[in-house]
């Protein structure tokens, strides 16, 4: 057999320990860093990515979201500049409130204006009123009772429940000139 003989230098030797703690080095200090700031660059880019697409998704909510908001608040309570009713007028406050009931889908049980106050020369008119319903009845009853621009307050509102109903109690002012 052939015996390779292999004569390694001290020099050799030491020549190849100093490329490889270069190369070592180079590794550890140019490539692994690089290669975790793309990793973390591809993360990034994902991220990006699956945020634009949700944007493109979510646009047409977005736009729906922002037309609504330049429309007139549907939501919004009414509330007209208070003018007083005539003397002459104060009937006119029977025929609004059975027909803001109606629209509430309330019954008018019961309508009686408080003599006393009518003879006093105050500025308001004081009603007791009972209805009967449900209670978001009497939700849309108040809505619609606030667009009544001679609504001096409402005082009282007693609820009570009965067999099928509810019954309001409600004790309610008029401004009057």
């Amino acid at each position: 057999m052939n015996k390779i003989n292999i004569n390694f230098n001290k020099n050799n030797f030491l020549y190849l320990i100093i490329y490889g703690g270069i190369i070592l080095i180079v590794i550890l200090l140019g490539i692994l860093p690089l290669s975790m700031k793309i990793s973390g660059q591809i993360k990034e880019n994902e991220k990006l990515t699956y945020q634009i697409k949700e944007q493109k998704e979510l646009a047409p909510v977005y736009a729906n979201l922002i037309s609504a908001l330049k429309e007139k608040d549907p939501f919004a309570l009414p509330h007209p500049e208070k003018t007083p009713l005539a003397r002459s007028e104060t009937g006119k406050f029977q025929e609004d409130l059975r027909l803001v009931a109606k629209k509430s889908g309330l019954a008018v049980g019961a309508f009686t204006p408080d003599i006393n106050s009518a003879a006093s020369p105050s500025a308001s008119f004081l009603h007791h009123v009972v209805l009967r319903g449900d209670f978001a009845g009497l939700r849309k009853m108040l809505i619609g009772l606030g667009s009544l621009a001679y609504l001096d307050r409402i005082e009282e509102i007693g609820i009570q429940q009965t067999a099928g109903s509810m019954e309001f109690n409600m004790k309610i002012w008029i401004a009057l000139k």
